[in-house]
């Protein structure tokens, strides 16, 4: 007869439910692609302002030069690989943590997104891209003839 260890159910599991359950409704404007296996999904903070939208991606380590990024219609791609780390030493390997291999996110963009304009820098392992905010088109009225 095998022992297996008694786990009590966390009293905050349905707070970690309800939780996703509102990550679900408000991603609505910026929707995410699934990703791959062989591909990692980067972390990014995406938010608002009066007259853009601001994603920041952590790609540390990462050369802009490995990065791509990409529109198609509506649809904002960021690719990012890098080399496999290799070492040249004949000792033992007890644990190799460093990553290296591809990231990669596809997102939505809202329909007022300006993708025409967007700019992206690369700083201290950080991907910044600015979305401007298209203009609003005024309103227009109609007589009738």
């Amino acid at each position: 007869m095998r022992i297996i260890p008694y786990r009590r159910q966390s009293e905050l599991r349905p707070l970690g439910t309800m939780l996703s359950l509102f990550d679900d409704f408000f991603r609505t404007n910026v929707e995410e692609e699934e990703s791959q296996d062989n591909f990692r999904a980067m972390a990014m903070d995406i938010y608002e302002q009066d007259k853009e939208f601001v994603i920041k991606a952590n790609l540390p380590g990462y050369k802009k030069e490995n990065v791509r990024i990409s529109v198609n219609e509506n649809q904002l791609h960021i690719e990012a690989s890098s080399e496999e780390i290799k070492e040249e030493k004949e000792a033992t390997m007890y644990r190799c943590e460093r990553y290296s291999g591809s990231y990669r996110r596809n997102l939505v963009l809202p329909e007022n997104a300006d993708v025409e304009k967007i700019s992206a820098k690369m700083e201290d392992g950080v991907l910044s891209l600015n979305i401007p905010k298209k203009e609003p088109t005024p309103k227009k009225e109609i007589t009738i003839g």
